[in-house]
């Protein structure tokens, strides 16, 4: 199952890639949420090999995510693998300047069954897909919204 934005942000590319690396700010999000994060750097701070441990409450149950950043070419993008009770997924985030001043993100999140359980969630997501997809693009618009924001604010 995958989901996929593409937003067009009137930033520079080195901004957007900013943006994209606060992962203090995600952090903190998550935080306010209920969840228990923990990231470990490698030598030489975050990039390939940052690893997450994510724990949270979700519809009554404990979940925990291990994600670990697989790819990083700054200031072209990123890639995330993670694993959670029996689904494995992949988020990719790519860059690409379209001017000096403008920047084409890319979002895409893909996930794949590892176990039987998993499989009966991902068929069931399907299910709703149509609505997991319009709040999966709200939700990459309104973070490219808020790089905008921020980038009219520091001009």
């Amino acid at each position: 199952m995958k989901f996929s934005d593409r937003e067009d942000i009137e930033a520079p590319i080195e901004t957007v890639f900013a943006a994209v690396m606060d992962f203090e700010g995600f952090e903190r999000a998550a935080l306010r949420r209920g969840a228990q994060v923990q990231r470990e750097d490698p030598p030489g701070g975050p990039g390939a090999g940052t690893r997450w441990t994510v724990k949270f409450v979700f519809r009554g149950k404990r979940r925990e995510v291990l994600a670990t950043m697989t790819d990083f070419e700054p200031p072209s993008g990123l890639v995330v693998s993670f694993t959670s009770g029996g689904i494995e997924g992949l988020t990719t985030i790519d860059l690409v300047q379209l001017s000096p001043g403008r920047t084409r993100v890319s979002v895409a999140v893909t996930l794949k069954p590892g176990t039987l359980s998993a499989r009966l969630m991902i068929q069931s997501l399907k299910l709703a897909k149509s609505n997991l997809d319009r709040r999966f693009k709200a939700r990459v618009a309104d973070w490219a919204s808020e790089i905008e924001r921020r980038e009219r604010l520091r001009a």
